[in-house]
């Protein structure tokens, strides 16, 4: 009986170094901590399209802001179209001595001015022809007349409408300069716009 015994307990031993033997050989399984992708129910899809609409709130600018934009931009365009009512009205145009014929400087300065008169369809001018201080008041007040009524003439030719623009002489009765010189002369031969 020793004998079944003594071959019971080998068998058992051997039992359990091939059990060992065969488990410390096995690969062991490796946990992937990996993103487990979860097939997106409805609850995470309303979750995902709320934070979309946020941050494209967070992006459009809000009521205030296009208000505020709207009011500079406006600024901006009345400041600009200031300037240039402003630039309008002191660009004279210039005469020699004694005439009133448009000189080429004259007439470039003229189509500037039709061009802002097409831009600003509503606007109206006044015409002022002015004289240096030589001759008499009636005679420079005609000639003064002339040099009004040629730069209408002009500005009419080129597409400007005669019921927009309106002429007055002043003659030598308002001088930009009061010297007696050339110079103050030269500045006093001129044709000034005014607008309405």
């Amino acid at each position: 009986m020793k004998a079944k015994q003594t071959g019971f307990w080998v068998l058992i031993v051997i039992f359990v170094v091939s059990g060992l033997f065969l488990t410390s050989c096995t690969k062991k399984d490796v946990k992937s901590e990996g993103i487990v992708s979860t097939p997106p129910t409805a609850r995470d899809d309303e979750a995902e399209k709320a934070k979309k609409r946020v941050r494209i709130k967070e992006q459009e600018p809000s009521e205030q802001e296009l208000r505020e934009r709207a009011l500079k931009e406006e600024e901006a365009r009345r400041l600009k179209e200031a300037a240039e009512k402003a630039r309008f009205e002191s660009e004279d145009i210039y005469f020699e001595f004694d005439q009133y014929i448009l000189s080429d400087s004259a007439k470039g300065n003229l189509n500037k001015k039709t061009q802002w008169l097409k831009d600003f369809p509503a606007a109206k001018a006044l015409i002022e022809g002015h004289c240096d201080e030589r001759g008499s008041a009636e005679y420079n007040l005609a000639l003064g007349q002339k040099r009004a009524d040629s730069a209408m003439q002009y500005l009419v030719s080129m597409g400007i409408s005669a019921n927009r623009l309106s002429t007055i002489s002043y003659g030598k009765e308002k001088p930009v300069d009061t010297g007696s010189t050339e110079t103050a002369w030269a500045k006093n031969r001129r044709a000034h716009f005014v607008l309405k």
